[in-house]
């Protein structure tokens, strides 16, 4: 149950069921409200110090998180792509502008990322099942953190590193440029990610400056692993 309320504002857009998500939604014409919504953060600015700081939490969320909401939603306005899910959009975004691409992917990106985390002590522990399919497909627990660290140092520039669930219910750990993911048409591998981590500057600059092997082990601090588990295990 408290897996199930952690991951409330993300369930539009993760939930590939039949259920209303943002993945099968219907469009505005037809529900007569927005297709796409902006979700609350699920913890206030300042929760998740000393690790992430309070003012990179504020312009990360209200600014770059709301204006790639914005610009999506600007961009699809009147197109064929308006009343499709956004799964089916990340499924043909090749086909897609520049503008749909980055922004319909920070938006989504973004959405994870905040369920992804929660207040130190606050996130739980990794499910035996996913530890499981975590050794099965890296060797350890710490293994996999060294793997995922080196793809999230590795990202030249702007990007993000991910834990993905493929359709064999496999893991692997991926990184993607700019706001591309693995649930895209142009992935190198595809997949459903489950855990995913922001290393644009802007997610860890103020604090951390140019130390983004910092930023990378800080974060194993405040990562919710309720909402991973579930993410698994859908």
């Amino acid at each position: 149950m408290k897996a199930k309320v952690i991951l409330t504002s993300l369930t539009l857009v993760l939930t590939m069921t039949t259920q209303s998500s943002l993945f099968s939604q219907s469009s505005p014409a037809q529900s007569g409200k927005p297709a796409f919504e902006f979700p609350a953060l699920p913890y206030s600015y300042d929760a998740l110090e000393p690790f992430i700081d309070k003012m990179t939490m504020e312009i990360h969320y209200t600014r770059h998180h709301r204006a790639y909401y914005d610009n999506f939603v600007k961009a699809i306005t009147g197109t064929e792509w308006e009343s499709k899910s956004l799964n089916d959009i990340f499924a043909g975004i090749s086909k897609a502008s520049a503008v749909i691409r980055n922004n319909g992917g920070g938006y989504y990106n973004h959405i994870l990322f905040w369920e992804n985390m929660a207040p130190q002590g606050q996130g739980g522990q990794m499910s035996a099942e996913l530890k499981k399919a975590i050794e099965s497909a890296f060797g350890s627990v710490e293994d996999f953190i060294r793997q995922f660290n080196d793809a999230a140092k590795g990202r030249f520039g702007s990007g993000w590193a991910w834990l993905v669930k493929d359709a064999q219910g496999n893991l692997f750990i991926s990184s993607t440029p700019n706001q591309d993911n693995p649930l895209m048409d142009v992935a190198e591998k595809k997949g459903t990610p489950i855990l995913g981590l922001d290393v644009w500057e802007h997610a860890y600059y103020l604090k951390y400056q140019n130390r983004r092997p910092d930023y990378i082990e800080a974060f194993w601090n405040i990562v919710n692993w309720n909402a991973v588990n579930e993410r698994f295990a859908q």
